[in-house]
């Protein structure tokens, strides 16, 4: 028999009981999610559709009682999520890597999809592997980092376009940076390719222009908004850009108990796929995020290339790099940036001076 002695306390159980027991999933659309309602038998009890908007989804949470509400991982999850948290629910955000019964069902539709979610939710939410969404905040920042990247992989196709139209013809163009391809190479281009290659040159100039004043926005927000990238800046290699897409991508030290699991959540380890006694050499996972994948193995090259410092870190990936094998070299990038990814965590959380050549590897 349980004997309340406030009414608060009642109130507090009765709303805690009916979050584990009603379950919404949301399939979450461009205009329009559909949803499903289960009970505590797993039974549905509402089904429906509604306007993918803040004001149509903001009405509709405060409508209803507390409850688990399962969303999966999309363009409108982030939002989406923080509204009905807002609203008093339990929300989980779906891993869509852990949801093959939605995108390998035979019979696909979004009210089926909305059902699907829900009662994965009210079996065990651990099933989803849910995420964490980032607050808005942080996303506004890291918008940031993902607009300067998406900057540079433009530069990189009209640089590849640009040698490519010139080599089909027989003729090459000089080396250059990608900073100073436009104004390096205009003296090269054949007669014959100015008028296709003058634009695409013009344009790269252009964002060459908004790519150094990005970078100074990210310094100054870095600099600023985010100090804790200060110790992260102390290896040789990570740069501004590197540390505040760590502390925004991560958002939370404390949520690895250990800094060596921050590899494994950037996808930086390999597979497992054991099977008795055979235990295959498989590649990384790339489960994390991608962007920031990518600068901690960019951050790898400059550590073992000709100009990086002497340090316990770069010792031991050219130990691993001269082992022999052809992907040898490959396979040190990945684990100098797996440790790297370990190693800012330490620093992140511990605060302390970075020692080159004493740390151990």
């Amino acid at each position: 028999m349980r004997i309340l002695h406030h009414d608060g306390l009642e109130a507090q159980h009765t709303q805690e009981l009916a979050m584990l027991t009603i379950t919404l999933g949301i399939d979450l659309g461009d205009r329009a999610s559909a949803y499903c309602q289960l009970d505590a038998a797993g039974r549905v009890t509402a089904r429906g559709k509604l306007p993918t908007t803040p004001a149509a989804l903001e009405r509709f949470a405060a409508g209803q009682p507390p409850e688990r509400v399962v969303l999966e991982v999309g363009t409108h999850s982030p939002w989406v999520s923080r509204l009905f948290a807002a609203a008093g629910h339990d929300v989980i955000v779906a891993n869509p890597r852990r949801v093959r019964l939605i995108s390998a069902a035979v019979r696909k539709s979004d009210r089926l999809d909305a059902e699907a979610l829900a009662r994965l939710g009210r079996l065990d939410p651990a099933l989803l592997a849910p995420i964490q969404h980032r607050g808005a905040d942080a996303q506004a920042d890291l918008a940031l980092l993902r607009s300067r990247d998406a900057l540079v992989r433009t530069r990189t196709l009209l640089v590849n376009h640009v040698r490519g139209s010139v080599k089909a013809l027989g003729a090459r163009l000089p080396a250059s940076s990608a900073r100073s391809f436009g104004r390096s190479v205009r003296p090269h281009l054949p007669a014959a390719l100015a008028p296709a290659l003058t634009p695409l040159l013009d344009a790269l100039d252009a964002v060459n222009t908004q790519i150094a004043a990005t970078d100074r926005t990210i310094a100054q927000v870095a600099e600023t908004r985010y100090p804790e990238t200060r110790r992260l800046r102390q290896i040789a290699g990570v740069g501004p850009i590197t540390a505040l897409c760590f502390v925004l991508t991560l958002e939370d030290p404390q949520r690895f108990p250990q800094s060596r699991g921050v590899g494994a959540y950037l996808g930086l380890c390999p597979r497992e796929r054991q099977s008795g006694a055979r235990t295959p050499q498989l590649r990384i996972s790339k489960a994390g995020d991608a962007m920031l994948r990518r600068l901690l193995v960019t951050s790898a090259h400059y550590v073992l290339g000709p100009f990086g410092p002497d340090t316990t870190v770069r010792r031991w990936g050219l130990r691993l790099a001269e082992r022999g094998g052809m992907n040898a070299k490959k396979r040190a990038v990945v684990a100098v940036a797996r440790k790297l990814a370990t190693l800012l965590h330490h620093l992140w959380v511990t605060d302390e001076v970075y020692q080159p050549l004493e740390r151990a590897a």
